[in-house]
C-alpha cells in the first residue's frame, strides 16, 4: 500500500445492508449469556394472549377434582372389598379364598383359573362363589391352580329352586351372561323377580345357595316353560372367590376280592 494513502472503509451501503446480521448476532450473543432467560421472556411476552382464561382454570380445576375423586372412590371400593374377603376368611376356615389369575377372552364366559389348587384341599368338583352367590364348579385342579366351569359355560347344568312358587328347575349356561332356567313343568307360574337358588335335592352344589333372579319368561318353551336368569354374582367382573372345600378325606381303595 502506496504511503499516505488511508485503508479503505467499508461504504455506508453495505453496513446498512448486514444489519439484519448484526441483530441476529447480537441476538444470539445475548441468549449466549443470559443462558436463554431472555427467549424465554420473549416466549412469554408474545404468548400470553392465548394463556388459558378464568373459565378455562375452572374448568381444569373441575377436571382434576374429579379425577381425585374417582381415585378416592376406587380406593374406597377396593378397601371395602379387601375388608369383606378377610372377614369371610376368618369366618369360615372350611372356605378357601382364591383370586382370579387367569381368564381368556375367547371364553370369558366359560370359565376361569384361581390361584388356589390341591395344596390348599380344592378338588374338582367343589363349589365356587363370589360376592352375591354361586359362581361355578371346579373342573380341574394342579397343586396350585383350579380351573372353574362358569354356570354361564354351554355345558354347565345344575338343579335350581324357586321358593316363591316351589318349583324345581335345571340352570343351563348358553355362554352369555344370562344362563337359561328350564322347568319340569308345563305351568310353573313363574314371574320375572322370582329369587332363584339352589336346589335343595342337588347333588352336586349345596342347597339354598343364592343364583340369582328371573329376568324374563318364555311361556312358550317346548317342551316346557323356560326363563332368563340374572346372576346375583358378578360373573363377568368376579377377581375374588371362596371355595366350598368338602372333605378332603381320600376314596379307600378297592381291593380285590
Amino acid at each position: 500500500m502506496p504511503i499516505g494513502r488511508l485503508p479503505r472503509v467499508p461504504s455506508l451501503g453495505r453496513v446498512v445492508q448486514s444489519w439484519p446480521w448484526l441483530l441476529l448476532l447480537v441476538a444470539l450473543v445475548g441468549v449466549r449469556l443470559s443462558k436463554g432467560a431472555l427467549l424465554s421472556d420473549a416466549y412469554a411476552l408474545l404468548s400470553r394472549p392465548f394463556w388459558p382464561g378464568s373459565a378455562q382454570r375452572e374448568w381444569l380445576q373441575g377436571a382434576k377434582e374429579l379425577e381425585l375423586q374417582a381415585r378416592q372412590a376406587h380406593l374406597e371400593q377396593d378397601n371395602r372389598r379387601l375388608r369383606l374377603l378377610l372377614g369371610l376368611k376368618r369366618a369360615d376356615p372350611g372356605k378357601v379364598t382364591a383370586a382370579v389369575i387367569s381368564r381368556e377372552p375367547a371364553g370369558w364366559w366359560h370359565q376361569l383359573v384361581l390361584g388356589a389348587g390341591g395344596i390348599q384341599g380344592i378338588r374338582p368338583g367343589d363349589s365356587v362363589v363370589g360376592p352375591g352367590g354361586l359362581v361355578g364348579r371346579v373342573s380341574s385342579v394342579t397343586p396350585t391352580t383350579a380351573r372353574v366351569a362358569l354356570l354361564t359355560d354351554p355345558a354347565s347344568r345344575v338343579g335350581v329352586w324357586v321358593g316363591r312358587i316351589q318349583r324345581h328347575g335345571l340352570l343351563t349356561g348358553v355362554g352369555t351372561s344370562r344362563p337359561l332356567l328350564v322347568f319340569l313343568e308345563k305351568d310353573p307360574q313363574v314371574r320375572p323377580g322370582d329369587g332363584v337358588v339352589t336346589s335343595p335335592a342337588s347333588t352336586l352344589v349345596p342347597p339354598g345357595l343364592s343364583v340369582g333372579v328371573i329376568q324374563s319368561v318364555d311361556e312358550k318353551g317346548v317342551p316346557a316353560p323356560s326363563a332368563v336368569v340374572q346372576l346375583s354374582a358378578p360373573v363377568g367382573s368376579i377377581d375374588w372367590v371362596q371355595v366350598l372345600v368338602r372333605s378332603s378325606v381320600p376314596p379307600t381303595p378297592a381291593t380285590a376280592p
